[in-house]
């Protein structure tokens, strides 16, 4: 079949509609496909966003959670007398008070001069020992823990033992003899914290 002249330009217009519609069609995907495009983007911005706003709340909280932590504890040192300068007196007092409760025969007992406990971290609460070189005559064993128990309940400080020895008193060396009580020796850290800035 052969195109006249004339059907070339009745075919004109049809033509030019169709090269038109195309071209219409091309700008429209290619506008699509950018905004497509475009949307992906923005959805990745608010995921990352979002990502940023979660990892600042989960930070909170742990900072939040932290930080009730250390006020527990610092409630703790503050009502278990802990916290502060070491209340020495109050401790012979107790000492004396705890002996005589239990009808204890015998006590002597040293405090060594205060220093500053080895790993102390920085920021946090300042902690400082006092050695106690303590020894007691008792009736039996048994009174060895509850001295050592009822101390560690009631002392203005966190009292750590360190070493305890029993033995027959001292003088009971008679073979024949029946060694009345017993001697123990002990020694124990008075544990005290000052926070930071805090001066003796």
């Amino acid at each position: 079949m052969t195109l006249t002249e004339r059907d070339l330009r009745k075919l004109a217009l049809p033509i030019v509609i169709t090269l038109g519609l195309l071209g219409a069609a091309g700008a429209l995907a290619w506008w699509t496909q950018d905004d497509a495009r475009q949307a992906g983007l923005e959805r990745n911005r608010a995921a990352e966003a979002k990502s940023r706003i979660e990892q600042r709340l989960r930070q909170f909280h742990s900072e939040e959670l932290d930080l009730k932590t250390r006020l527990q504890a610092l409630q703790h040192l503050q009502s278990g007398g802990i916290l502060g300068d070491e209340k020495r007196l109050d401790w012979m007092e107790q000492l004396r008070d705890t002996q005589r409760e239990l009808h204890l025969p015998g006590m002597k007992y040293e405090f060594a001069a205060q220093a500053p406990l080895s790993g102390n971290t920085p920021g946090g609460p300042a902690w400082f020992t006092s050695p106690l070189r303590l020894q007691l005559r008792l009736v039996h064993e048994g009174d060895l823990l509850a001295f050592l128990d009822r101390i560690q309940q009631q002392a203005k400080a966190l009292v750590i033992v360190r070493s305890c020895k029993l033995a027959p008193p001292a003088g009971s060396t008679e073979r024949h003899e029946i060694p009345v009580g017993l001697a123990a020796e002990c020694e124990l850290d008075w544990l005290t914290a000052r926070l930071p800035g805090k001066k003796n």
